[in-house]
């Protein structure tokens, strides 16, 4: 395999170059807009609450709405092992990755490495690489991260016992409702009563059908069509959300910070490549991933600190300073860094270990 003309054939890739410029240019964009103060100081949050309890949950609902075979249930179980197992593995590798660090320092940087903006950051950029399978891999592998999330992350950083409020967090969170849902109807639609449908297949021609009732592609399209407009949403105002952040601050603080600098490289580097490294051990002894799978893990992987993550460092006094200056140089390096990951998996695809 001659690595340069895969890297240059993969960057010759109509859809991959096209998601790869459209998310920079959109990045741009909303930065460009905040500091020529079109958007304001509150423009990043309102697109962020936008996405957050809109467009990605109406994303994760209709990510589920695709025919169920034992191939793709078996793949997207692999994802979701994976998904849960991942957040074990870390919480013990950021121990030795962050031992030159003490006390608040510590617990800070470990929780900010453990837990990425994958909801916010990631999805949007899976989707927009790997289409509906991508989505589909990335709402499942969400999963685990909102049970660590929620349940380790907050007792590490407030070094309380899990509340009834931060379960109702979890719990009645939107996209996890949709993400649940979902799942919910995507394994068990063979059960669930059926419906004919009577449709046009792919040559034109009308057939009729039995389907889930809650497959609303198909049982009630007009409201899978509202769906799909609303998830169209996520990805550009994720990114201009993005942009208008990256436009607010100073960037002159984080960089002249060496804690931040090494944060960044563990968290864009090291994270994903621990997650290459792992899952390319599990497939060469049988586990159920393929490249669509490792490209959705490894890019939700390589993604800034999750909001909810500096928002528990800022809330309990946790180095909120440190959290700030690294959740900013993150993202600047995530902007950097996803193009190349995602060059590095479709390498990794033409060694056929995917």
């Amino acid at each position: 395999m001659n690595f340069i003309d895969v890297l240059v054939k993969t960057l010759q890739t109509q859809k991959i170059n096209t998601a790869i410029f459209a998310s920079l240019a959109i990045i741009l964009f909303g930065y460009y807009l905040r500091k020529k103060e079109v958007f304001n100081e509150n423009t990043g949050k309102i697109l962020t609450k936008v996405v957050l309890s809109v467009s990605l949950p109406a994303l994760a609902l209709k990510s589920f709405m695709a025919d169920i075979n034992p191939e793709t249930l078996n793949k997207g179980m692999g994802i979701l092992i994976w998904g849960i197992a991942v957040y074990i593995v870390l919480i013990i590798l950021t121990i030795p990755m962050y031992a030159q660090y003490k006390g608040d320092e510590n617990d800070t940087l470990r929780i900010l490495s453990i837990f990425g903006s994958t909801t916010f950051f990631g999805i949007p950029i899976v989707t927009a690489i790997y289409g509906p399978q991508g989505a589909l891999y990335a709402s499942i592998f969400n999963i685990g991260y909102r049970i660590f999330l929620y349940s380790y992350a907050y007792i590490k950083m407030s070094n309380l016992k899990m509340t009834s409020d931060n379960l109702k967090k979890m719990f009645l969170n939107p996209i996890v409702i949709a993400t649940f849902l979902g799942l919910f109807i995507w394994i068990f639609q063979a059960y669930l009563p059926q419906v004919d449908v009577t449709f046009a297949d792919k040559t034109g021609k009308m057939v009729e059908k039995s389907f889930a009732f809650l497959r609303l592609d198909k049982t009630f399209p007009q409201f899978f069509q509202v769906l799909t407009y609303l998830a169209s949403l996520a990805s550009p105002l994720a990114w201009l959300a993005i942009g208008s952040t990256l436009g607010s601050v100073s960037f002159k603080t984080a960089i002249s910070d060496k804690k931040t600098w090494y944060y960044t490289v563990m968290k864009l580097i090291a994270v994903p490549a621990i997650n290459v490294i792992a899952l390319i051990g599990l497939r060469l002894v049988g586990f159920p991933i393929d490249l669509v799978g490792l490209g959705t893990v490894v890019i939700m992987m390589a993604t800034p600190p999750a909001t909810v993550a500096v928002a528990y460092a800022i809330s309990n006094d946790k180095d909120a300073l440190l959290a700030s200056n690294a959740s900013l140089l993150a993202t600047l390096g995530a902007v950097l860094m996803a193009p190349i990951w995602i060059v590095v998996v479709q390498v990794l695809g033409h060694t056929g270990l995917f």
